[in-house]
C-alpha cells in the first residue's frame, strides 16, 4: 500500500521504516526541513537499535522516501498517519495544536478517498475533532478518521512494531477498517477492533497502569528499606503470581521519558474534564516525585553537604538503549545536585549529544567513559541502567575515586560484589546498606 506518515520523530520515523520493511511504499513527512535534509543524506537523527540499518535498507530499495511537503504526503498516500508531537501543557492537559494544524493542512489536499489515522497519543474524542476540522476546511472531502495508537517502547521500538503484542484499530467505518486491515496484513499479532473513543482511551489507560505499577513497587521499596527486606526478592515473589507478572516491578528513582509522565498527567486531566476525578493516579505522581526526593536525601545524608562535592553520574538518558533525555529522571537528578552546589561529571553511552543541548549543559562536565567520570569523585550515582555499567572494571573505579560511595538508582549492581571491591553501596529498597568492614 501507499502510506504517508506526517511527523518523522521517534514514532513516525520508526513506524515508517517498519511499514516499508514489510513491503509498503512509505513517504515520511516533517515540517523540519533540516531534519528532512539529514534523512535525505542518510543521517538518522535519533538513536534506536536497528533503526538506522532499516531506514537505509528501505531507502535503497525505494520503499521509503522523505519530504517536507504535507500536500505531497496527502496526495501520495492511501492512508495518512498523523504522528506529530502532543506535548503537555502546564495543567497536564495535552497541547493538540500540532494535530489541529495537520488536520487543516490535510483537508485541502484530499483528492480521493483517504483514511486519516491518529497515531499520536491523544485524548479521547480527538478523532471527532480531527474529522470536524477536515470537514470545516474541505466540506466535500471523502475520508474517514481512525485511531491506531502506538505501543512502542524507546530502546525496543523496532521489535515492538515488527512483533507487536496487539494492534488496536478504532474505526467507525467498514471501508476504513478494510483498508487498515490491509495495512497490518503483514504483521502477526492479535487485532482489536473497537470504536474510536475506546481506542483513544486504551493508550492513556495502559501507560497510566504501567506507571502505577512502577510507583507501587517504589512505595514498597521504602518499606523494604525501613524493615530490612530486599525489594528485588519481594518483586520476584509478587511477579511469580501470573495475575501480576514481573515486568515493571523494578524499583528505582522513578519513571520518566516522553510517555509516562505526559500520558499520566493527560489521563488525570481527561478524567477531571469529564467530571470523574482519578485520584489514584494523582498519588502515583506523588510517589514518583517522592522517590527522587528520597534518593537525593540519601546522597546528602552520606556526604553531609553537597556543595563543592564531585559526583559522577552514570547515565543521562531516561532509559537504556535510547538517546532520549526528554523528561529524564537522570536529568532531574543532575539538576538537583547542581542546585545544591555539587560538581557533576556525566557519562552516557548514547545520549551525550542530546545532553549537551540541555539548558544545564554548561554546568556539567561530560566524560568520554564511565571510568573518567568516576575519577576523583566523592560519590558515584547510577541513574540509567545501561548494561555496560555492570561490566566496568570496578577495582580501577574504586582506585580512581576519592571516596567509595555508590548510589545505585536502578539496582543494576550486586551489593555483595560491590562490597568486595571496597565500596559502600546503597541501592533502592535493597537489603540494609553494606558498610565497609
Amino acid at each position: 500500500m501507499k502510506l504517508s506518515i506526517i511527523g518523522s520523530g521517534y514514532v513516525g520515523l520508526t513506524t515508517g521504516a517498519c511499514f516499508a520493511e514489510v513491503g509498503h511504499e512509505v513517504l515520511c513527512v516533517d515540517n523540519d526541513e533540516a531534519k528532512i535534509a539529514r534523512l535525505l543524506k542518510g543521517e538518522i537523527p535519533i538513536y534506536e537499535p536497528g533503526l538506522s540499518e532499516m531506514v537505509l535498507r528501505n531507502v535503497a530499495a525505494g520503499r521509503l522516501r522523505f519530504t517536507s511537503d504535507t500536500h505531497e504526503g496527502v496526495r501520495s498516500g492511501d492512508v495518512i498517519f498523523i504522528a506529530v508531537p502532543t506535548p503537555p501543557q502546564a495543567d497536564g492537559s495535552v497541547d493538540l495544536s500540532f494535530i489541529e494544524k495537520v488536520a487543516r493542512e490535510i483537508a485541502p489536499a484530499i483528492d480521493s478517498y483517504k483514511v486519516v489515522v491518529d497515531k499520536s497519543t491523544v485524548p479521547v474524542k480527538t478523532g471527532e475533532k480531527v474529522a470536524e476540522t477536515i470537514r470545516r476546511y474541505a466540506p466535500d472531502a471523502d475520508f474517514d478518521v481512525v485511531s491506531n495508537p502506538e505501543f512502542l517502547r524507546e530502546g525496543s521500538a523496532v521489535a515492538d512494531l515488527m512483533q507487536p503484542d496487539r494492534i488496536v484499530i478504532g474505526v467507525n467505518s467498514d471501508r476504513a477498517l478494510a483498508r487498515m486491515q490491509k495495512v497490518y496484513e503483514p504483521f502477526v499479532a492479535p487485532v482489536l477492533v473497537t470504536d474510536i473513543n475506546s481506542a483513544e482511551l486504551i493508550k492513556h489507560a495502559a501507560n497510566s497502569f504501567l506507571a502505577l505499577k512502577i510507583s507501587y513497587i517504589n512505595a514498597v521499596s521504602a518499606i523494604c528499606e525501613a524493615s530490612g527486606a530486599d525489594v528485588l526478592k519481594v518483586a520476584e515473589g509478587i511477579g511469580m503470581d501470573k495475575r501480576i507478572g514481573r515486568s515493571f516491578l523494578n524499583a528505582g528513582i522513578g519513571y520518566g521519558g516522553s510517555c509516562f509522565p505526559k500520558d499520566l498527567a493527560a489521563f488525570i486531566a481527561i478524567a477531571d474534564d469529564l467530571g470523574v476525578p482519578f485520584d489514584l493516579l494523582k498519588e502515583v505522581q506523588h510517589i514518583n516525585t517522592r522517590q527522587l526526593d528520597r534518593f537525593v536525601k540519601a546522597i546528602r545524608d552520606s556526604l553531609w553537604v553537597l556543595q563543592e562535592k564531585t559526583i559522577a553520574v552514570w547515565g543521562i538518558a531516561f532509559k537504556p538503549h535510547t538517546d532520549d533525555v526528554r523528561c529524564s529522571v537522570a536529568v532531574d537528578l543532575v539538576e538537583r545536585l547542581l542546585a545544591e552546589g555539587a560538581r557533576v561529571r556525566v557519562h552516557d553511552p548514547k545520549a551525550m549529544d542530546k545532553a549537551r543541548q540541555l539548558p544545564i549543559a554548561g554546568r556539567i562536565e561530560f566524560c568520554e567513559s564511565p571510568e573518567e567520570a568516576a575519577t576523583g569523585a566523592e560519590a558515584l550515582v547510577i541513574a540509567t541502567e545501561w548494561p555496560e555499567y555492570g561490566q566496568v572494571d570496578f577495582a580501577a573505579v574504586r582506585a580512581a575515586m576519592q571516596a567509595p560511595l555508590v548510589f545505585d538508582g536502578r539496582n543494576l549492581l550486586d551489593p555483595l560484589t560491590m562490597k568486595r571491591f571496597g565500596f559502600n553501596y546503597r541501592g533502592i529498597g535493597r537489603a540494609p546498606a553494606l558498610p565497609l568492614s
